[in-house]
């Protein structure tokens, strides 16, 4: 069974290019295009969007390289207080600095980076020096004075005028960011000032993929988003500008909705003319339903998205990470989509593997932890921990058996090499705990290559488990964690701690 694709990425990009060139022609062939979400690697939209591309949006812009540029933005306080990325567990700087390594290959055009909301503070700093002296052109900007309620101190040489001007080339400049709150808009529309004071009469544009506007308010995609934003406390909605000027029901956010009077007023101040736009929906320029092409295998991931959130925020809220309010928002969107957490099919066979573990009396100091994954043609296989190895990685062990057609008796990794990272990690690191986590058990997969042609063999179908649903009944340890994201797959856990240790957990 090969998963459904319920997406044509074609489609999307003939659609999303012709969309976005229109609107850049629009304005006199100068363009600020907010880019919201992921701009690389939205894997958020493709486990939402069977067949999306994670990369499809740096494919749009690939299309429109001879028209586009980007400029990269980041709050300083998020570099100060390290916000992580959690899909790839690093930093947003970090990943800000990943990003320009891509756009370059990716062959387009990066302006600048520009540090939003900079005040001096050391992190921001280091990270300015450091790009500077890779000869990245970086930007600082401080906090608008005046906004959001004094436009004219707003829309003036002590608000956005108080920034540095960035002097741009093309009609197209994409205004991109790590993540959410990065200062993209406030960007654009000081860059529209500046050019105004420059006689171009550039304008603003915004592209996000999340919320889908012509999608229903109760369209499982749009409850996703929801889900993925519910510690954001975001909300959609019926945008009532845009029913009240065009009498048509259009999907938003709050904060969108929010700001849109605010944003109305600048750019008129700006401008000096009329209206631009009748609603925060005008501004868009999504064209994501332009590439659906099967409704029902979509409502059904985004189905299955929404209780993915729900494991990782009870998760979260057992580390510390998330609040109450967070926790009971996810409950009611499960309650309005008539989700159950029993309804991802590998949950409760992770939890019987832990029940077996259990009765076998195996596991580490007392705790038994069971994982499963279902394949690609879904059958389900499972694994559970013992003195030797962590439940991810018995897990791993007996999928890539089953898809090398390897009875389960067999042993890939010899005992002497077992024995040797064993030693290694109580009387060279002495470490307590000789279970293998599961990227310790890659590495002893890949020394075993040489000696084990049936190791080989089951190295080899590692790369069909990307992709793939794996539940765990105790949080991940990062090893684990870092295994399980390097082979792709979709992970949950249950809110439970594999271990009494307070550090290790």
């Amino acid at each position: 069974m090969q998963h459904a694709i319920g997406f044509d990425n074609e489609k999307y990009l003939q659609a999303q290019s012709a969309a976005i060139l229109d609107r850049v022609e629009r304005f006199g062939n100068k363009l600020y295009l907010e880019f919201g979400g992921k701009l690389l690697f939205d894997y958020h939209a493709a486990r939402v969007l069977p067949g999306f591309d994670p990369n499809v949006k740096m494919r749009l812009l690939t299309k429109l390289k001879e028209e586009a540029e980007i400029l990269l933005c980041i709050h300083a306080g998020a570099i100060e207080r390290k916000k992580m990325r959690a899909d790839f567990g690093i930093t947003y700087d970090a990943d800000a600095m990943k990003l320009i390594d891509d756009v370059r290959e990716w062959g387009i055009e990066l302006r600048g980076v520009v540090i939003t909301r900079f005040d001096g503070q050391p992190g921001a700093v280091q990270f300015k020096n450091k790009l500077e002296r890779r000869n990245i052109p970086v930007y600082t900007h401080a906090r608008t004075k005046g906004y959001p309620a004094d436009v004219d101190r707003i829309v003036s040489p002590e608000g956005y005028g108080a920034n540095p001007y960035i002097e741009t080339e093309k009609p197209l400049v994409v205004v991109t960011a790590p993540g959410p709150g990065s200062g993209k808009l406030a960007t654009c529309l000081g860059q529209i000032y500046h050019d105004y004071q420059h006689g171009i009469h550039s304008g603003y544009a915004k592209f996000e993929t999340f919320p889908i506007w012509n999608l229903p308010l109760s369209h499982p995609v749009n409850v996703a988003y929801e889900a993925a934003t519910a510690d954001l406390h975001d909300v959609n909605l019926i945008d009532p500008f845009h029913l009240e000027a065009c009498g048509e029901a259009a999907v938003n956010y709050n904060r969108d909705v929010e700001a849109f009077p605010v944003v109305e007023k600048i750019l008129e101040h700006i401008t000096g003319g009329e209206p631009i736009y009748r609603s925060p929906t005008d501004m868009g320029v999504n064209r994501a339903t332009a590439g659906i092409v099967n409704d029902e295998v979509i409502q059904a991931a985004a189905r299955a998205e929404v209780i993915r959130r729900y494991f990782r925020y009870n998760s979260e809220f057992i580390m510390g990470l998330a609040d109450e309010q967070t926790v009971q928002r996810i409950q009611r969107l499960m309650e309005v989509q008539h989700l159950k957490p029993e309804d991802r099919p590998v949950v409760e066979p992770a939890r019987q593997a832990a029940e077996e573990a259990q009765e076998q009396g195996e596991g580490n100091e007392g705790i038994c932890c069971g994982a499963a994954i279902q394949l690609k043609d879904g059958s389900v296989v499972t694994g559970k921990n013992s003195p030797l190895m962590h439940a991810a990685s018995s897990l791993v062990i007996n999928a890539v058996k089953r898809l090398g057609g390897v009875p389960r008796e067999i042993h890939l990794l010899a005992p002497s090499i077992i024995e040797s990272v064993a030693r290694l990690k109580t009387d060279i690191l002495g470490r307590k705990n000789v279970s293998l986590d599961l990227e310790e058990t890659l590495l002893a997969l890949g020394v075993s290559v040489t000696a084990n042609p049936t190791a080989q063999l089951c190295v080899d179908t590692l790369k069909e488990l990307r992709g793939c649903d794996v539940h765990m009944t105790h949080l991940p340890t990062p090893g684990d964690e870092t295994g399980l994201r390097r082979l792709g797959v979709h992970l949950t856990s249950d809110p439970s701690f594999a271990t009494k240790n307070l550090f290790a957990s």
